[in-house]
């Protein structure tokens, strides 16, 4: 029993870690870049959208769990709420690379800031606090592009 415990530990770990990512200096940014790379090899609109929400959904179910596990508020080896906000940033974005690259960069942006609501989610314990912010910065990050889109009249 004890056996079957720590593989499911380790199985959370390596998720919400995006298979030890999280380990790595800089993981945060490497999850958005791996989003990004996701954003280039999913064509199909549908299909992204798709994939992005299973992540979240697979977010908010592991990562109360792994912070549990690793014992500490919010651990910087989770990464799955990173790649969430980076692959939610890019939903509906054209797979231009301007577009990309300030997706990109503005999501990293606006998870740093923390701009209210984002600033109150951090603060709250489990996946909330965890995947809240993230979602509130790729939130922000697709409705700024999205404008950008409406006002330059750039289609998909």
């Amino acid at each position: 029993m004890e056996k079957q415990k720590n593989y499911k530990k380790f199985i959370i770990l390596q998720l919400t870690s995006l298979l030890g990512l999280g380990y790595i200096l800089g993981g945060g940014t490497l999850a958005s870049l791996v989003g990004v790379g996701i954003f280039l090899l999913i064509k199909n609109n549908f299909s992204f959208l798709v994939f992005t929400l299973l992540v979240i959904i697979l977010s908010f179910s592991l990562t109360t769990k792994a912070e549990e596990i690793i014992g500490k508020k919010d651990p910087k080896e989770v990464v799955i709420d990173d790649l969430s906000g980076q692959l939610l940033s890019l939903v509906f974005i054209p797979k231009k690379i301007p577009f990309i690259i300030l997706a990109f960069f503005i999501f990293r942006l606006f998870d740093l800031l923390k701009i209210p609501p984002a600033d109150i989610l951090e603060k709250k314990k489990g996946s909330p606090g965890i995947v809240g912010d993230d979602l509130i910065a790729g939130l922000y990050t697709n409705v700024l592009l999205q404008a950008v889109r409406f006002i330059l009249k750039i289609s998909s």
